[in-house]
């Protein structure tokens, strides 16, 4: 059986994994609060709703992928929300990062109409949206994920990681080692240059070995291009530090550098840097450490009101 797939968010990672989908012959309804977004990505056999809940009303699986928990909650259970419209066998699959706590009481009243739910959040940003190789951390059960894994599979690679909520404390284990590791990275850039080095020849010289990774590799080169072009914002990244920290609080933990990251990404938001890269933490390196800078490049960023 062809099951119809809806998909709500067409953002920064909603339209290019919405648009592999397509270009993979699911059946597809798309839904953005701006329609215009969601009508450039429609193909022949790709119908636009005007609402979540028109979006939802013929749905067998149905995916969001929103900035916040907040806006899930809505999109979902607010007026015209798609809960409501989702008929009893369907699947919920919430691959937007949300608080864990949130993704276990969304599954819990899904189960209570019958209706599946895996919260399934991504990472790989949009380059791996684009390409189809987003690492996709799901938690729910193990039947729901056996009948969403041929939806995993066209965009990436997807590991169920244990019960609902799962997913998201994945999420968050996912985006403390990359917050902690973008402010090293860019500490370690900053440095660089401060002492006499050559920056791009000091990240050439640790590509390979222990310091290696992608956030050097990626991050490492759109810092010394000074190219703060959003592919994360700064703003969602502040967003789940904020999120890893209420999970921590929960289990009872202390993350000192977790906590001393969230801290560098707030000054950074406060500072005027919200809509730049999740990479800008290194602006705000420069501001502390004035007139320290890496390299002489005029900074790219996003139109102001872009």
């Amino acid at each position: 059986m062809v099951e119809r797939v809806a998909f709500l968010g067409m953002g920064l990672m909603g339209a290019p994994m919405a648009e592999r989908l397509i270009a993979a012959g699911e059946s597809m309804t798309l839904w953005n609060r701006t329609s215009s977004k969601a009508e450039a990505l429609a193909k022949a056999g790709t119908r636009v709703a005007a609402t979540p809940a028109e979006a939802a009303a013929d749905a067998d699986i149905l995916i969001t992928m929103l900035e916040t928990g907040p806006i899930v909650d809505a999109v979902m259970f607010g007026p015209d929300g798609a809960a409501a419209a989702l008929k009893p066998g369907a699947l919920v699959i919430d691959m937007s990062s949300s608080p864990p706590p949130q993704a276990r009481e969304h599954a819990k009243r899904f189960a209570e109409r019958k209706i599946g739910y895996l919260d399934a959040p991504v990472s790989g940003g949009v380059v791996g949206a684009a390409a189809g190789t987003l690492a996709i951390m799901a938690g729910g059960t193990a039947t729901d994920f056996a009948r969403a894994k041929p939806i995993f599979d066209k965009l990436g690679r997807a590991t169920l990681v244990g019960p609902a909520g799962s997913g998201q404390l994945a999420k968050c284990c996912n985006q403390a080692i990359v917050a902690i590791t973008i402010g090293a990275v860019s500490e370690a850039l900053l440095l660089a240059a401060a002492s006499g080095a050559d920056p791009a020849a000091v990240r050439e010289a640790l590509m390979g070995g222990f310091a290696d990774s992608r956030i050097l590799t990626l991050h490492g080169k759109r810092m010394i291009e000074r190219d703060f072009i959003p592919g994360g914002r700064a703003r969602v990244q502040l967003k789940d530090q904020n999120t890893i920290l209420a999970a921590a609080k929960d289990a009872d933990l202390h993350l000192p550098l977790t906590e001393a990251v969230t801290a560098l990404y707030r000054d950074l938001v406060d500072h005027g840097g919200s809509e730049l890269d999740q990479n800008a933490v290194l602006l705000e390196l420069e501001r502390m450490n004035a007139p320290a800078r890496l390299g002489d490049a005029p900074d790219k960023k996003p139109p102001i009101n872009g």
